[in-house]
């Protein structure tokens, strides 16, 4: 049975109480809890630990296992992580005993009410004017374009970012495991992955989703994370006239942006030659925009590589537009 959306909302505020605040504030951009009595915030990239607790491990059990029924999830020792979202979009992923002897962990990342622009990036220095105009025409030019970087660098912020340019007379279609991205545009798809039920049955993939968008007349597709398979069908549809693909991939260069791709297109389903394959990427692919969280917690644009072509060697030639000389970003 589900919950109405007005009650759940009532019942998470209730449930989730000793986080509240960090809930209903715009800098926290995640909370981290380890167990009832251990709660962690992150503020403009660094960790703060709280004074706030769970009266108890059961109060938390409690509001998990709400949450779980209110998303249709089973969370039990048999099926001991839960994926979901809260109602205000803030993405949840938690693992409760026995997976997790010590007790429920839980991270829930928010995501800005406000929806950062360029010129708000560049404010907060995350990039620079100059770099900010070779993003700007890489969306307006409709390049096929990979937000890279390490995990919590702004990845997903700056494909907002980028994916809310598009021309406002475009069908954008958006495709994510949970939905993140949230476009200010006139005609936009949202399309979600669906986990398999207890019986394995009902499993909607990222690759599913897109091979079904391709023929939904998309004038621009945005993956919000390349995983796995997909990888493939993505690179072969910007090959064959799809134009304004905008995804993201966790890498820490952009030479191992192409090379996380090569692997990932390796697992699908498909036999293709690795050479061949290496053709594709650097045909596919126009731009790599790495970002990068470094150990102060700012988070910033440190390249822009235009990919090229390929040697004869198979090596990929890229052209770096944009290199940052910034400090070493935090591993």
């Amino acid at each position: 049975m589900s919950i109405p959306r007005d009650v759940f909302s009532q019942t998470v505020s209730s449930l989730f109480a000793p986080i509240g605040r960090y809930l209903d504030g715009e800098d926290v951009s995640e909370i981290l809890i380890n167990g009832h009595d251990e709660i962690y915030v992150e503020k403009r990239g660094r960790l703060h630990r709280t004074q706030s607790v769970f009266a108890s491990e059961h109060s938390l059990m409690s509001a998990l296992r709400n949450l779980s029924q209110f998303v249709g999830r089973e969370l039990s020792s048999q099926q001991p992580i839960l994926e979901a979202r809260l109602p205000d979009g803030s993405r949840v992923e938690a693992i409760i005993p026995p997976a997790a002897p010590s007790g429920p962990v839980v991270c829930i990342r928010r995501f800005r009410q406000q929806q950062l622009t360029l010129s708000r990036l560049i404010d907060l220095g995350t990039l620079a004017e100059s770099t900010a105009e070779l993003l700007r025409r890489a969306v307006v030019e409709k390049h096929n374009v990979i937000v890279a970087g390490g995990s919590g660098a702004g990845k997903t912020s700056l494909l907002n970012t980028l994916a809310a340019m598009a021309p406002r007379d475009e069908r954008v279609v958006v495709i994510e495991d949970a939905r993140e991205l949230q476009l200010r545009l006139p005609h936009v798809v949202q399309l979600e992955a669906q986990p398999a039920d207890d019986r394995g049955r009902g499993a909607v993939t990222i690759r599913d989703l897109f091979k079904a968008t391709l023929r939904m007349r998309p004038d621009r597709v945005v993956i919000g994370e390349i995983r796995g398979g997909e990888a493939l069908d993505l690179i072969q549809a910007m090959t064959s006239g799809h134009r304004g693909c905008l995804s993201t991939v966790h890498a820490t260069l952009p030479i191992d942006t192409l090379t996380r791709l090569e692997t990932m297109a390796l697992m699908s389903d498909v036999d293709i030659p690795i050479n061949v394959l290496r053709g594709q990427i650097a045909s596919a692919v126009d731009t790599v925009i790495q970002v990068a969280r470094h150990q102060d917690g700012s988070r910033r644009v440190s390249h822009v590589a235009e990919i090229v072509g390929h040697d004869r060697n198979h090596g990929y030639e890229i052209r770096y537009a944009f290199e940052s000389a910034s400090p070493r970003a935090s591993t």
